[in-house]
């Protein structure tokens, strides 16, 4: 089998650039609209908006907390692509060996993702968590919260930033670590390298069920700092894992359909839509779960997260609420359900799009109902951000594609994954 060598065309690079250079744009259009607009300078202004979140959000923090979701989203993509390597490493499984190239290269966004995480923490981490002010833990101040000061010893500044900094090192660490073995079984050949990314992954597997779920009660979780879910970790992890397989499937596709990866066939399109399907499914058990168990016990702390987001807000999200259903899990369902859809192009192009998209919203309904509240919406500030984090997020990602063969030629299951069929 002969190496195959991804090569990114200068017009390519330039529409990534371009894609962040728009972003930019429009997302200083919408901070000037909105410090014209009189969003800025209403009340406390930056980043001391009071937990009822009467006063109209700064330009600011509305930015703060869309560079917040956007880097939670891209961060997860790019960690599920390790976890997918991992995982099919500990499986032993063959079918995969041709398309691992991709989620692998995923994962190269990890270091930008840690330093901007960092950088709007550090800046902007009042503007999206409640709980970092002082005078929430100072009995004296009326404004003195006992529930979130009960949680003090978990959530406080120090303790959370070390935390963020142990994830970061420890899952770019088993990247490289991965990456490098996977890179050195090209060169060098032999089996000792495969056995080798087998223990690397089993470790890292732990070290991923550990950090995914606590990261998920960091990041996202810890923004609606009285309410709280058993089920919360898993819930993030199946909408990052959700979106990890459709930016997989979404690429082996595109690169198919640019002339490369010219042993993949439909059978492994096949398997990766029966993931894509699969974890669909998974993801909407998880949010009719958590869902049900709250709707049905109707404690009133417990079910104001559902209430701010299907009426409250004179009803900002309510639309999102349904079409985060509606994208996420029927979409998919519907569609992918047939056997022969899952092996067209067309058909898993037009779901794992939609997918990425969804699981946007999903993110966006999980982050915004609880920092700007009513000043939420979806302008030029949204979609600047998005497209600059997605146009730096695919040019580190392509880049890294482009850094190592596209066939694994020294796997020893590669002649399996060849020869898959189901």
């Amino acid at each position: 089998m002969t190496e195959e060598r991804l090569i990114i065309s200068r017009k390519t690079n330039n529409k990534f650039f371009l894609m962040i250079a728009i972003g930019v744009v429009l997302l200083i259009a919408g901070i000037i609209f909105m410090a014209l607009g009189g969003g800025a300078d209403h009340g406390e202004g930056h980043g001391e908006a009071t937990a009822a979140g009467h006063e109209a959000a700064s330009w600011a923090k509305r930015l703060f907390v869309n560079l917040w979701l956007n880097n939670v989203y891209f961060t997860g993509i790019a960690l599920i692509g390790t976890f997918f390597v991992a995982v099919q490493y500990v499986a032993y499984a063959g079918w995969s060996v041709l398309i691992k190239r991709i989620p692998e290269a995923l994962s190269y966004y990890l270091p930008i993702g840690a330093v901007v995480m960092l950088v709007v923490f550090l800046f902007g981490g009042h503007d999206i968590f409640h709980w970092t002010h002082e005078y929430l833990y100072d009995v004296n101040d009326p404004r003195y919260d006992p529930i979130i000061a009960g949680k003090s010893g978990y959530l406080n500044f120090w303790f959370f930033l070390i935390r963020m900094v142990v994830f970061f090192a420890l899952w770019i660490l088993f990247f490289n670590w991965l990456r490098r073995t996977s890179i050195n079984e090209d060169i060098h050949g032999g089996t000792s390298y495969y056995h080798k990314s087998i223990r690397i992954s089993a470790i890292f597997l732990v070290i991923f069920g550990v950090s995914s779920s606590m990261s998920a009660w960091d990041w996202v979780l810890s923004i609606d700092t009285h309410w709280f879910s058993t089920m919360f970790g898993w819930y993030v992890f199946a909408s990052w894992f959700v979106s990890g397989l459709a930016a997989t499937t979404l690429t082996v596709i595109i690169l198919k359909q640019n002339g490369y990866l010219k042993h993949v066939n439909s059978n492994h399109l096949h398997d990766l839509g029966k993931f894509v399907f699969a974890f669909s499914i998974f993801w909407t058990y998880i949010w009719f779960s958590q869902f049900v168990l709250i709707w049905y016990a109707n404690i009133p702390e417990e079910s104001i997260y559902f209430l701010e987001r299907l009426s409250g807000s004179d009803g900002k999200y309510t639309w999102i609420f349904f079409f985060n259903l509606l994208i996420n899990f029927a979409f998919p369902f519907l569609v992918l359900m047939t056997r022969d859809a899952k092996r067209q192009m067309i058909m898993l192009k037009i779901v794992t799009i939609a997918i990425l998209i969804g699981h946007w919203f999903d993110f966006y309904l999980m982050m915004m109902p609880g920092t700007l509240r009513g000043d939420a919406g979806l302008g030029f500030i949204e979609i600047g951000t998005a497209l600059v984090f997605l146009g730096v997020f695919l040019l580190t990602f392509t880049k890294g594609l482009t850094k190592a063969s596209l066939v694994p030629v020294n796997h020893p299951f590669l002649e399996e994954s060849v020869h898959h069929h189901v």
